[in-house]
C-alpha cells in the first residue's frame, strides 16, 4: 500500500482506491495491532482474479508470521487454492469435505468419483454437490454422511431407476427413508443399524479419516478447536475398531477427536472449563492488547481528526460564516436600546436568540457524527485504539475551531452592543455553550440508527431546553412538576450567565413609572442570583 499512501480512499462523491486496494486497508486496519486471531469475511468478492489473489497472498503473510487466519471464499481459483492450508467445505449447512487441497482428490476417488485429468479438484467436487443437491430422490445428506463416517453414497443413476419404477414420486420428507433401503443393497453383510440420517448426522466439522492430532496440529487454521467442548451423544457411544468395520464403510483411523458442537445442537453439554484456558498457560505470547501506548495513540487521533477536518473544511467554515453573518445582524438591530421596559426587553432578547443560535448550529453536523460512528466502532472492536483516547483526541482537535467561532461573535456583538461585565466571561459562557451542543449532538448521534431521527432527537430535545430555560416562565413560576426540566435544560445556564454578566450591576437600564431600574433589579425579576459564586457554577455546570 505504500504506492497509494498519499491517495483518498473514496466514498460515492470522491474518487479513491482500487477495491482490491480497500481490501488491503481494511485488513491492514485489523491487523495493525497484531491479532492472535483473524476473521475475515468473503474479502475477495468483487475482486478480478488478480487483485484476489493479491489480497490472500497478503493473508497467507500474515498467517506466516504467526496469526491464526479463518476466512470464508466463494469459488477460489486455483492459485487461491494452494495457498489456503485448511479447506472446510459446506453446503446447506453441513459438512461435505474437510482437510487440505490434496486430499481433496483421494477423497473424491473413495466416493468412486473419478477426477479428470486437468479438471480442478475441488470444482469437481462442488460439482458433484450440485448434482446430488438437485436429485429429486436423495440429497447432499448422503455426502455429509460420507464425510462423517465413510459410506459410499448411492449412485445418481441408481437414484433415478428407483424413482422412475415408483408411480408418486417421493417428497422430501422420504428422502431419508429411499436412502435407507438403497444402502442396505450395498452393504448387506452390514449387521448395524442405522437411524435416520438427520439424528445421526451430528454436523461435525471433523472429517474422520483427518482427525489424528497429527493432521490437525499441522494446520494453523484448526488451532482454535482446542478448548471445544464434546457432544454428549458421541461422548456415550464407543468407537468401533477400525478391524470390525463392515464392508460398506470404509476403514479409518480410531484416533478420532470429539465432534464439534454447533449453535444449533440442544443434545450436548457444555463444560465451562472447556472455554478457559489453562491456569499454567502463559498470556504473554498473546501480545499487548493495543498497539501503541496511551499518549501516542492519542497523538495519533488528533493528527487524523485534523487531516479529516482539513479535507472537509466546509463544515467548521459553515458555521462560521453563519456566525459571523447573525453576529453582524445582530450588532445592528439591537444596537442602542432605549432606556424602557421595552429596551430591556429586547436586550433579553437578544441574550436568549444567541444562546439559540449556539445551540442549533451544530445540528448540521449529525450525518458526519453518525458516518464517523460506524468507523469507530469497527476500529474500536478490532483494538485499533482505546475509546477514551478517541474522546479526548476530538475534544482537543475540536476546541481551536470551536473557539474561533466564538470569539468571531463575541467579538462583533460586544463592541456593537456596548455590553457590560468581563468580556472574558462572555467569551468562555458561548465557547462552552458551543462544547456542550457538541457533546450532545455527538451523544444522540451515538444512540440513533440514522441521521433522520438524529435530526428528530437533536431539534426536540432542543426546544424542550428552550422552553424550560427561563425566558418564557422564570424558575419561579414553571410548575412545580416541571420545574426539573428546568434544571437539566442545557439553555439554563449558558442564558443566566450572559443575564448576570450583563446586569451585576447598579447601572440604570429603565424606568418603570419614573422608577429607576438597576441591573439587580431585573436579575432580582427573573429570580436569577446576584452572587459571583452562582455566576463561576452556571460555567461549571455547563462543563
Amino acid at each position: 500500500m505504500q504506492y497509494s499512501r498519499n491517495t483518498y480512499i473514496g466514498d460515492e462523491g470522491t474518487r479513491g482506491i482500487s477495491g482490491g486496494e480497500r481490501r488491503r486497508v481494511s485488513i491492514g486496519v485489523d491487523i495493525i495491532h497484531g491479532p492472535s486471531l483473524l476473521f475475515l469475511d468473503e474479502p475477495t468478492s468483487g475482486l478480478d482474479s488478480t487483485s484476489a489473489l493479491s489480497v490472500i497472498e497478503k493473508v497467507h503473510d500474515i498467517a506466516r508470521n504467526g496469526s491464526t487466519v479463518i476466512l470464508t471464499i466463494h469459488q477460489p481459483s486455483s492459485r487461491i487454492q494452494l495457498l489456503l492450508d485448511h479447506l472446510i467445505i459446506l453446503a446447506r449447512g453441513q459438512l461435505m469435505f474437510q482437510g487440505s487441497f490434496k486430499d481433496v482428490t483421494p477423497h473424491l476417488n473413495r466416493m468412486g468419483r473419478k477426477v479428470p485429468k486437468g479438471e480442478n479438484p475441488i470444482e469437481n467436487l462442488i460439482d458433484v454437490i450440485q448434482e446430488y443437491d438437485q436429485c429429486d430422490v436423495v440429497g447432499v445428506e448422503v455426502l455429509a454422511e460420507f464425510a462423517k463416517t465413510g459410506m459410499k453414497p448411492p449412485l445418481l443413476s441408481d437414484m433415478e431407476e428407483i424413482s422412475m419404477s415408483n408411480s408418486v414420486a417421493p417428497s422430501p420428507m422420504h428422502r431419508g427413508s429411499r436412502f435407507e433401503e438403497k444402502s442396505q443393497e450395498f452393504s448387506m453383510s452390514s449387521q448395524v443399524s442405522r437411524r435416520s440420517l438427520n439424528d445421526e448426522f451430528d454436523h461435525s466439522i471433523r472429517s474422520p479419516y483427518n482427525n489424528t492430532p497429527m493432521s490437525w496440529s499441522a494446520s494453523n487454521s484448526a488451532a482454535f478447536l482446542k478448548f471445544t467442548p464434546s457432544r454428549l451423544k458421541n461422548e456415550q457411544k464407543a468407537q468401533k475398531p477400525a478391524s470390525q468395520a463392515s464392508p460398506g464403510y470404509y476403514t479409518y483411523s480410531s484416533e478420532i477427536l470429539p465432534a464439534t458442537p454447533t449453535p444449533h445442537s440442544s443434545d450436548y453439554i457444555v463444560d465451562e472449563s472447556d472455554y478457559l484456558t489453562p491456569a499454567n498457560g502463559k498470556p504473554e505470547h498473546l501480545g499487548p492488547k493495543f498497539s501503541n501506548s496511551y499518549i501516542g495513540e492519542t497523538w495519533i487521533l488528533m493528527r487524523r481528526n485534523f487531516i479529516n477536518i482539513r479535507r472537509t473544511p466546509e463544515l467548521f467554515l459553515s458555521r462560521l460564516m453563519v456566525l459571523t453573518f447573525m453576529g453582524i445582524m445582530m450588532a445592528t438591530m439591537f444596537k442602542n436600546p432605549k432606556d424602557t421596559l421595552q429596551g430591556i426587553t429586547n436586550r433579553l432578547s437578544f441574550f436568549i436568540f444567541t444562546v439559540c443560535l449556539f445551540f442549533f448550529s451544530s445540528n448540521d453536523a449529525v450525518p458526519a457524527f453518525i458516518q464517523e460512528r460506524f468507523i469507530f466502532i469497527r476500529e474500536t472492536s478490532h483494538n485499533a485504539y482505546r475509546a477514551s483516547t478517541y474522546t479526548i483526541a476530538s475534544l482537543i482537535t475540536h476546541m481551536p475551531f470551536l473557539a474561533l467561532q466564538a470569539l468571531t461573535y463575541a467579538g462583533i456583538v460586544w463592541f456593537a452592543l456596548q455590553l457590560r461585565g468581563p468580556f472574558l466571561y462572555f467569551f468562555l459562557v458561548l465557547f462552552i455553550s458551543l462544547l456542550s451542543t457538541n457533546s450532545f449532538v455527538v451523544f444522540v448521534s451515538s444512540v440513533v440508527p440514522n441521521y433522520i431521527l438524529g435530526y428528530a432527537a437533536v431539534i426536540a430535545f432542543t426546544a424542550l431546553f428552550f422552553l424550560f430555560c427561563g425566558y418564557f416562565l422564570s424558575s419561579e413560576d414553571i410548575p412545580k412538576y416541571w420545574r426539573w426540566m428546568n434544571k437539566i435544560s442545557t439553555m439554563t445556564y449558558p442564558y443566566e450567565g450572559l443575564l448576570m454578566n450583563e446586569y451585576q450591576t447598579h447601572d440604570i437600564f429603565g424606568n418603570n413609572d419614573g422608577v429607576p431600574v438597576t441591573g439587580f433589579d431585573i436579575l432580582h425579576s427573573l429570580h436569577i442570583g446576584i452572587d459571583e459564586v452562582k455566576k463561576r457554577n452556571n460555567v461549571l455546570i455547563m462543563l
